[in-house]
Parts: structure tokens; C-alpha cells; sequence
């Protein structure tokens, strides 16, 4: 591959995500050694040249040479397309542009809710925006893929587990952003978003690992009893996951007690239904 020189890319160190495909562009031959840096560790005094609060926001890559910086999706764009050329036509049509930038701003407002860092970020002078639309476009995101594949799987569960209607999976999942929610209101409201942010990546990835005996289906069929113990294996992923989330936002046991008691009571209700 080509590799774009005389280029520093300047990532978060506390975004996971950001850690691995920068560093995936310097493995790969895209980005020169040394071609990528945390920009938390970079003195202003050092690269005045880049607006550093929307660095946070939309990762910059610094030319050396010139000093002009591309910020977000262009960044991206830049350096696969200096790698390879053949959709540098791509990434010059505005429309794709338009859309492929939207699709950034929404992982990257969301990425701390996706991928959590180790400690929640506040020495650092600039910290992510936060943009409420998208936390709640990814609310929804999550919220129709769940409720989707939930109720996908609730035929794999049948008889042991009454079926409902085609709306009772959302609404279950629904209620519980709600109930949360109001929940955090009271507790925390400062963390609010965040804490629904995370609670609802939980579920998404819970649901992902649902796909996983619905592909296999199409092989292998089990009764009802063994999607209902591999359910619960993941309902037990989920809950251990929960309980780090909250214990890195300082949020104690009570979010978890109530995450749990909301679909215990549900789970008893939709049993006696059977």
C-alpha cells in the first residue's frame, strides 16, 4: 500500500476505537511510523495550526509539511485514498460525502457510549461534544435493531415462552429506556444520556449475539429449551457488562438492581401469560 507521509493523525487515547484503526493504518502501511498520536499528548504550543475542540470531535490529520489539517470523514478519506486511489472518484462525490460524514458524526458523538473508556476522561481541557439528537438517533437505533431481533428469537423460544404480539419486544425495550431513564433522573440526572447510551449498547450487543443460534438454525434446529438456556447465557453476559458500565460511571448497584428487577417482573408476567 502507499503510505501517506509526512502525515500525523491525532486520535483519542481514551476511545478504544480510536486506539485500533489508527493504529491499523500504521500496521497496514497507510500512515508512515509515527504517523499517528494521541492528541491529548500534544502541547498546543506544539501544532497550533488545528482547531483542538474539534479535533475531539472529528479526528484531524496533520500535514507536516504544509500544515493543513482535514478533519472527521475527510481524514479518512484522505489517507485510504492516497492507499488506494481507485475510490478517490468516490470520495470526491458530494453526496456520498454528505452521507458517509453523517454516519461519522453519529459513531463518533456516540463512541464513549459504544466503547467506554477505562476511566470516565476529565483531565484533559477538551472533552467530547455532547450532541443530544444523536445520542437519541442512536437511542432509537439501537432500540429497533433490539427490538427486531428480539422479536425474531421469540419464536426460537416457543412454546416454553408465550408468543406476543409483533409490538411487545419494542415496547418491552422501549419501557425499559423509559423506566431507566426516569430512574436516572432522580439518581444522577447529570449522566442521564450517558447511562442510556451505554445501557442500550448492552442490549444491541446482546441481540448481535442472538444472531449467532438464528444462523445456525438454518443448519442445526434444538428445542425451545436450549435457545432459552443459551438466551439466558447472554441475558448473564449482559448483566456482568452492566455492572462494569455503571462501576466506571460511578453509578453504584442501583441501576443494575432496577435493570434487573425491570425484566424479572416482566419475564414473570409474560410466563403467567403462557
Amino acid at each position: 500500500m502507499k503510505t501517506l507521509k509526512d502525515h500525523v493523525i491525532l486520535f483519542d487515547a481514551e476511545c478504544p476505537m480510536c486506539s485500533v484503526y489508527t493504529k491499523a493504518f500504521v500496521k497496514t502501511g497507510m500512515l508512515a511510523a509515527g504517523g499517528r498520536q494521541a492528541y491529548q499528548q500534544v502541547p498546543e504550543s506544539s501544532c497550533p495550526v488545528y482547531d483542538r475542540q474539534r479535533a475531539v470531535d472529528e479526528i484531524a490529520l496533520v500535514s507536516l509539511k504544509t500544515g493543513e489539517v482535514s478533519y472527521g470523514i475527510r481524514s479518512l478519506f484522505k489517507i485510504i485514498g492516497n492507499s488506494c486511489p481507485v475510490f478517490a472518484p468516490l470520495f470526491g462525490f458530494k453526496p456520498f460525502v454528505w452521507l458517509m460524514s453523517k454516519l461519522y458524526a453519529f459513531i463518533s458523538y456516540n463512541r464513549r457510549v459504544i466503547i467506554p473508556p477505562p476511566k470516565v476522561g476529565d483531565g484533559f481541557e477538551y472533552q467530547s461534544t455532547f450532541k443530544l439528537h444523536y445520542r437519541i438517533a442512536y437511542l432509537l437505533f439501537t432500540w429497533f435493531i433490539v427490538g427486531y431481533t428480539l422479536t425474531a428469537y421469540a419464536h426460537f423460544l416457543s412454546p416454553m415462552v408465550a408468543l406476543g404480539n409483533a409490538y411487545r419486544e419494542y415496547m418491552i425495550c422501549g419501557g425499559q429506556i423509559i423506566f431507566q431513564g426516569t430512574i436516572m433522573s432522580f439518581w444522577d440526572r447529570r449522566q442521564t444520556w450517558t447511562y442510556l447510551g451505554n445501557m442500550m449498547t448492552i442490549s444491541f450487543a446482546g441481540s448481535l449475539l442472538l444472531l449467532i443460534p438464528m444462523a445456525v438454525n438454518h443448519w442445526l434446529q434444538f428445542g425451545s429449551e436450549v435457545y432459552a438456556l443459551y438466551f439466558m447465557g447472554v441475558a448473564g453476559l449482559m448483566f456482568l457488562e452492566h455492572i462494569r458500565r455503571t462501576k466506571l460511571l460511578n453509578l453504584g448497584w442501583t441501576l443494575t438492581i432496577t435493570w434487573v428487577a425491570y425484566r424479572i417482573i416482566l419475564l414473570a408476567l409474560i410466563l403467567n401469560l403462557n
